[in-house]
C-alpha cells in the first residue's frame, strides 16, 4: 500500500510517542507534544473555515515563536503552503514577495505592525491580517481567536498529495531578485530522514532554534526534531549572551549557526563562564567558514562535534556535512571540518565543468557544484524560465564553485558570480575572506571586486575590527602575505566601524558593497 510522504506524519508520531513530554519552549510558554499537536490541528481546521483552499499560500511575518512552528504543521495540514517571510526586508521588498506569491493570509507579530500597515494597501490578494499577539486595529482577528474557531481533527495522511507544495520559501536575494522555492511534502519528509541519517539525533536531544525559521538553516531542523521527539527551544531573536544562557538553562544539545552568529558567540567576553557542557552538535552553514572559526568554536564547546556544512534553499536545505567520518582522529583536521564535506545519504553531488563533465578530483580543479536527489526543489514558483536556467535534466546547478576529492568531499571556493577575474587569473573572494578572518583582531569581513584600469578588476576588502583594535591596512597585508599569493592580496582595504550590511539570513550584501566601487560604470566587469 502506498502511503503518502508528508511531514504531518512526524507530528503524529511525536504526539503518539511523546504526547506528555514538553516539546516546545517559547519564551515563558511550555507546550507538550500533545498540546502542540492539538493547536496545529485547530489551526488547520480554522484555516479551512476561512476558505483556505489546497495550494493557497499562508504567509508569516514573525520571529521564532511557537505560533510560527505550529504553522509548519497546521498550514500544510490545511493543504496550503506555509510561507515565512524575512523580517528584515523593507515594505516594498515584502510587497513584491507577497504579491508574487499571491498569499491570501498574513499572520504577523505586532512588532511589525508599521510595516504591515503599508502592506494592507499594497497587497490586495491578502484577505485576512491576523496578529499573533494582542488585538490591534489593523488586524482582522487574533491568532488565539483563530484557533478558537478550529477543532482538533487528526489529518488523514492517506488523502494528501505528497507532490503538492508544502513550503514556499523566497531566496535571500543576496545575488539578485528573490525567487520562490517550492518544496513538496515528499521533499521535506525525505530531507528530514536524510538529515537524521547524516547528523543523527535522538529523543534526549534539546534542539535550540537559533537561526530564524525563515532562513534555510532554520526551517531545515524542526521536521527532524519533531520526528525524533526532541525538545525544541525557540530563540526569538539571536543575542549571543541570551543564547549561552538558554544553553545553560535548558541543557541544549544541538544548534545550527551561520558564521556571523558563531563569531558573535565566540566574542562574548565571559563565554567560558557558562556551563556549555551539554552541547553535543554544532553545524555552521549559510556562508563559508574558516578552519580557525571551527577550531575556536570547538574549544568553547568542548563536548560538541563542531563542523561546517553546505546547502541551499533549493535543496531543502542541507546537501553535505563536514562531520568526521568514522572514528575521530587524534588531532582534528580543522580544514576538513570547515569544508562543505561529504553528501547526505541518498544525495548525489558532482563538481562539473561547462559541459557537465566531472572535473578532476584533485582538490585543485574548480567546477560548479550540481546536486541530484529527493531533496531538490520542485522549481521556482511562477518562474519556468528561472527553473530551466538552473536545471540540467535532474541535476540542479547551485552556482557555487568548488573542488573535490575521491571521497566526494567538496570544498566551496566561491559563488560563480563572485569569482574575481584579475588579469586573467580566477581569484576566490571566499579564500581571501577566510585568510582575513584568521587574523585575531578581525571581527568580520567581505571581499568583492573593484575596477582597475590595468587588471580589469582586483580584490577589495571591507573589514570590521574587534573593539579596541588598531590594526592597520599595512599590518593586515603583512599578515596575509604569508597566506595568499601576491596576486590574490586585496588592492583596497576599507575599515568599517559599523557591522557590514547583511541579509536577514546573515549573508553579506556583497552586491551593495560592490556597488560602492562600480557605481557609474557602464559595465560591472572590467577588461
Amino acid at each position: 500500500m502506498f502511503i503518502p510522504l508528508t511531514p504531518i506524519r512526524f507530528l503524529h508520531r511525536a504526539v503518539d510517542l511523546y504526547g506528555p513530554k514538553v516539546g516546545i519552549i517559547s519564551g515563558d510558554k511550555r507546550f507538550t507534544y500533545a498540546q502542540f499537536g492539538e493547536r496545529s490541528e485547530r489551526l488547520a481546521t480554522a484555516l479551512g473555515g476561512l476558505g483556505v483552499q489546497p495550494g493557497d499560500r499562508v504567509a508569516y511575518l514573525s520571529l521564532n515563536t511557537h505560533q510560527l512552528l505550529e504553522g509548519y504543521y497546521g498550514v500544510i495540514q490545511a493543504r496550503a503552503a506555509v510561507t515565512p517571510l524575512n523580517v528584515r526586508l523593507t515594505a516594498p521588498e515584502l510587497t513584491a514577495i507577497l504579491n508574487h506569491s499571491g498569499a491570501r493570509l498574513l499572520l504577523f507579530e505586532n512588532e511589525f505592525a508599521p510595516v504591515v500597515e503599508k502592506l494592507r494597501a499594497a497587497c490586495p490578494a491578502i484577505e485576512k491580517f491576523i496578529t499573533l499577539d494582542d488585538a490591534v486595529p489593523l488586524a482582522d482577528l487574533t491568532y488565539e481567536e483563530l484557533l478558537a474557531q478550529g477543532r482538533p481533527e487528526r489529518a488523514d495522511v492517506m488523502s494528501y498529495d505528497e507532490n503538492s507544495t508544502a513550503e514556499l520559501f523566497y531566496t535571500s536575494g543576496s545575488t539578485g531578485t528573490p525567487k520562490g522555492v517550492m518544496l513538496s511534502h515528499r521533499t521535506v519528509y525525505l530531507h528530514a530522514l536524510y538529515a537524521q541519517a547524516g547528523m543523527p539525533i535522538d529523543d534526549t536531544f534539546v534542539c535550540l532554534h537559533t537561526i530564524p525559521l525563515f532562513h534555510a538553516n532554520g526551517w531545515g531542523s524542526p521536521q527532524t526534531a519533531t520526528l525524533m521527539g526532541c525538545g525544541q527551544v525557540m530563540v526569538r531573536r539571536f543575542d549571543p549572551v541570551a543564547v549561552l544562557e538558554l544553553i545553560q538553562e535548558h541543557r541544549a544539545t544541538s544548534m545550527f549557526l551561520v558564521p556571523t552568529m558563531t563569531n558573535a558567540l565566540l566574542n562574548v567576553p565571559d563565554a567560558g563562564e557558562f556551563d556549555l557542557s551539554s552541547m553535543k552538535y554544532i553545524h555552521i552553514g549559510g556562508a563559508a567558514s574558516s578552519p580557525e572559526l571551527v577550531e575556536r568554536t570547538q574549544k568553547l564547546f568542548t563536548n560538541a562535534i563542531c563542523c561546517a556544512g553546505y546547502g541551499l534553499t533549493e535543496t531543502s536545505p542541507v546537501v553535505s556535512t563536514g562531520r568526521p567520518k568514522g572514528a575521530p582522529p587524534p588531532q582534528p583536521d580543522w580544514r576538513r571540518r570547515a569544508m562543505a564535506g561529504w553528501p547526505f545519504p541518498c544525495t548525489e553531488v558532482r563538481v562539473v565543468g561547462s559541459q557537465m563533465n566531472d572535473v578532476p578530483r584533485d582538490m585543485k580543479a574548480i567546477g560548479e557544484v550540481v546536486v541530484r536527489g529527493d531533496i531538490v526543489m520542485e522549481g521556482y514558483y511562477q518562474d519556468a524560465e528561472g527553473t530551466a536556467a538552473v536545471m540540467s535534466g535532474e541535476w540542479f546547478h547551485t552556482g557555487d564553485m568548488a573542488v573535490w576529492d575521491e571521497e566526494t568531499v567538496i570544498h566551496i571556493v566561491d559563488r560563480k558570480k563572485e569569482i574575481i577575474i584579475s588579469g586573467g587569473e580566477n581569484i576566490s573572494s571566499l579564500e581571501i575572506e577566510r585568510a582575513i578572518a584568521a587574523h585575531p583582531e578581525v571581527y568580520e569581513c567581505a571581499v568583492v571586486s573593484a575596477p582597475d584600469e590595468r587588471w580589469g578588476e582586483v580584490p577589495a576588502a571591507f573589514v570590521m575590527l574587534k573593539p579596541g583594535s588598531k590594526l592597520s591596512a599595512e599590518e593586515l597585508l603583512a599578515f596575509l602575505s604569508d597566506r595568499l599569493a601576491r596576486f590574490k592580496l586585496p588592492r583596497r582595504i576599507e575599515f568599517s566601524e559599523e557591522p557590514l550590511p547583511k541579509t536577514g539570513t546573515g549573508k553579506m550584501r556583497k552586491l551593495e558593497l560592490r556597488e560602492r566601487f562600480w557605481a557609474g560604470k557602464e559595465r560591472r566587469v572590467q577588461g
